[in-house]
């Protein structure tokens, strides 16, 4: 096996399921990254406030207690990056634990590749927003929060208040899924949590604006049922 390189970022695995721990601690030892793990959520708390980890991987179905309660534990002294392992079905749950504190999730069953892109845009996200610009460039794409300017291809683009809004949320939190609820709180106030269609019909015109395809998007993905996130 190849050797941990002393700096590499430190994962902890928090789920009971022996053949989920060996299949994460293959993977993300594959890629270099330092792996340890923990069977329940008391002992998944007790190594991140005793050994800290540059993300978290937290299984929903812990045996000792709820995965949902252990990410409120954690959320109350942890800024750390989290993705959840959720099941397919449970689309509730994914918003519940977004919602609670939670940057990612990834549904059972779930490939290797698909968890460690999510893996590397949070880490990456993590090192850069410490002293990083509030800027977004892509070459194509230029959205500098501070400025309020958003340009495509070098040229001006007319955004409408709203518009920009939900554009500068999701940048904020590049890589990491914004759910509806949350979305609607920031835009339209705690009384319009249930009225999807005003994000529908704004995520649309931000969509035409920029020329992306909901289909096939380069900066907008919605999760169906859950949020939208911004790819970059």
């Amino acid at each position: 096996m190849t050797a941990t390189a002393p700096n590499a970022p430190r994962i902890l695995v928090i789920d009971d399921e022996p053949q989920i721990r060996r299949f994460l601690d293959i993977s993300l030892r594959a890629q270099g990254y330092a792996v340890r793990m923990a069977d329940t959520g008391r002992g998944g708390l007790e190594a991140l406030a005793t050994d800290g980890a540059d993300l978290v991987i937290l299984d929903l179905g812990l045996p000792d207690r709820d995965g949902q309660q252990v990410l409120r534990e954690l959320r109350q002294w942890s800024t750390v990056p989290v993705i959840l392992l959720t099941v397919r079905s449970h689309e509730a749950e994914k918003v519940a634990g977004l919602d609670g504190g939670a940057n990612d999730y990834v549904t059972k069953p779930f490939g290797a590749q698909e968890l460690m892109a999510r893996v590397r845009a949070l880490l990456r996200t993590r090192v850069v927003a410490a002293d990083a610009p509030p800027v977004f460039d892509d070459g194509q794409l230029h959205v500098d929060l501070a400025r309020r300017e958003v340009t495509l291809a070098g040229q001006p683009v007319a955004l409408a208040r709203k518009e920009y809004a939900l554009l500068a949320l999701l940048v904020q939190h590049a890589g990491r899924v914004v759910t509806q609820p949350q979305i609607l709180r920031e835009l339209w106030g705690p009384t319009h949590e249930a009225d999807t269609h005003y994000l529908r019909i704004l995520v649309g015109k931000l969509r035409q604006k920029l020329g992306d395809n909901a289909a096939a998007p380069r900066w907008i993905a919605t999760e169906p049922g859950v949020g939208l996130r911004f790819i970059g």
